[in-house]
């Protein structure tokens, strides 16, 4: 199961490299204000989870600069998914706005968040 898991993963990256989409275009000073507000964001996220690709392909889409934050890999990711989160599950976008953190999970919802924020 793990060797069926690592080659899937590795077709899902390369497809998604082969195929990436492409971002919009804002003026200069539309995108300063979209990457300050994508400061205050970060993807807890597994680098060949499908869902996590379909998150990431549409923050590319938005032209969304987020932190993405490796949850497998990285030990105090991990802990901060686990510990402020809830549970270890991916793809998870953290929301901070007025001193207030908020955890976000499901591709699906993450998706429709990404695109009602990021106009």
């Amino acid at each position: 199961m793990k060797l069926i898991r690592s080659v899937l993963g590795k077709v899902i990256l390369l497809s998604d490299a082969l195929f990436s989409p492409r971002g919009i275009t804002r003026d200069s000073e539309h995108q300063k204000r979209i990457d300050e507000k994508a400061s205050h964001y970060a993807l807890y996220q597994f680098e060949a989870c499908p869902f996590c690709v379909k998150v990431r392909r549409a923050l590319k889409r938005q032209s969304v600069d987020i932190e993405l934050r490796d949850a497998k890999n990285n030990v105090q990711f991990r802990q901060e998914l686990e510990t402020q989160g809830g549970k270890i599950k991916v793809p998870c976008l953290r929301i901070e706005q007025n001193g207030h953190v908020e955890w976000l999970y499901e591709s699906n919802d993450i998706v429709a968040f990404i695109q009602r924020e990021f106009v």
